[in-house]
């Protein structure tokens, strides 16, 4: 059996869609999707545009906006690092059992 996000099963999907089209019909299930749709395409619209202007007044008083990504790439090579000196120090011990 195959899980998906959220850990739902095909067969609960295939259950949910069944109700959905008792409740709602066929001919109405493609306009929730589509009204759906859109709400989601304004919500991501609206969370780059809020990404932009922050962005733009960072820059404006000369905030270093690469300062995150900076850090996250300095982080994600120390935490490689660490987990390459366990590797090594464990390499020999699980090769044992």
């Amino acid at each position: 059996m195959t899980t998906l996000p959220l850990f739902i099963s095909g067969t609960e999907i295939a259950f949910i869609v069944f109700i959905l089209v008792m409740v709602f019909g066929a001919d109405k299930i493609p306009e929730i999707a589509r009204g759906l749709g859109k709400g989601m395409r304004v919500v991501k619209d609206a969370t780059n545009d809020i990404k932009s202007e922050i962005t733009k007044s960072a820059e404006k008083h000369g905030i270093d906006t690469e300062l995150p990504n900076s850090l996250t790439s300095d982080i994600k090579k120390e935490i490689d690092q660490v987990k390459d000196d366990i590797d090594e120090i464990t390499g020999p011990i699980k090769r044992k059992f």
